[in-house]
């Protein structure tokens, strides 16, 4: 349900006419004004194209991940043990994260020496081991 052309041109003319009846305008600059209200009134409720942002990393993939106790942040290069709230305050998801700075899906979020720390203590509450705990049912008969 757009507007015609032909409307679009009157609606212009009288824009234009009005303009340059109440306004100097030199000659040279008319066919501008124009073409510039022209176009104006043509996009009139269409949406504007939404520029994809482009984000430039604080630091390198390889230097986030070169000391094993912090993980360096994309966002600000600041070293973090866990990215997970620093992501959550910057408005992120780790998935979101990954994208936005190109990182592999194996990217971590965590630092190596924390994910170790972790595992220690998992394995010494006795998690991670199968069957290591099973006592056998008694048979009753």
């Amino acid at each position: 349900m757009g507007i015609s052309d032909t409307d679009l041109l009157a609606i212009t003319s009288d824009i234009v006419s009005a303009h340059v009846a109440n306004n100097i305008v030199a000659a040279a600059d008319l066919a501008g004004l124009i073409k510039s209200v022209y176009e104006a009134l043509a996009t009139v409720g269409e949406p504007e194209p939404v520029e994809a942002e482009t984000y430039e990393p604080a630091i390198t993939v390889r230097k986030s991940l070169a000391n094993p106790n912090h993980i360096l942040s994309m966002i600000d290069g600041k070293p973090y043990t866990m990215l997970k709230r620093h992501l959550a305050l910057n408005g992120l998801t780790p998935a979101e994260y990954r994208e936005r700075y190109n990182l592999p899906a194996d990217y971590p979020m965590t630092s190596q020496a924390y994910s170790e720390r972790r595992r220690e203590l998992a394995h010494s509450f006795g998690l991670g081991r199968r069957g290591a705990k099973r006592v056998a049912k008694p048979v009753v008969e």
